[in-house]
């Protein structure tokens, strides 16, 4: 159950970083095709730049946004590798239990039925 609210988890983030790339994209398609009329004032120059810097900018953020995004990933990636193994650790110890009380059995209905033969020998 942990290891599907892990996996649920790692949907989730992955979800996000596939969001953050396309708004990556995004901006950056705007940056590139962002332009002023050709005979425009020159603060129309200076007011795109401007606005091409904070376009810039917030790619910058939208990379720090993904790279703690690909750590918590990568520890998520990290504890689900653990829950299986303790996971299959859990069913082999299981399944060695289940072994052991079938031995158990086994033995017990042997001894049984030892004795049940060795009364008719004796009383035969």
């Amino acid at each position: 159950m942990q290891t599907d609210q892990k996996l649920m988890q790692k949907g989730q983030i992955v979800s996000k970083i596939g969001h953050i790339d396309d708004e990556i994209m995004f901006t950056e398609n705007k940056i590139n095709t962002t332009s002023v009329q050709k005979f425009g004032a020159i603060s129309d120059f200076s007011i795109l730049q401007m606005h091409k810097n904070t376009m810039a900018h917030h790619i910058q953020e939208l990379e720090k946004q993904k790279a703690v995004l690909n750590k918590e990933l990568d520890i998520l990636v990290k504890e689900i590798i653990e829950l299986q193994k303790q996971s299959e650790q859990y069913k082999y110890i299981l399944q060695e239990q289940k072994e052991e009380e079938f031995r158990k059995i086994l033995l017990s209905e042997e001894e049984a039925s030892n004795e049940y033969i060795q009364s008719k020998y004796i009383t035969g």
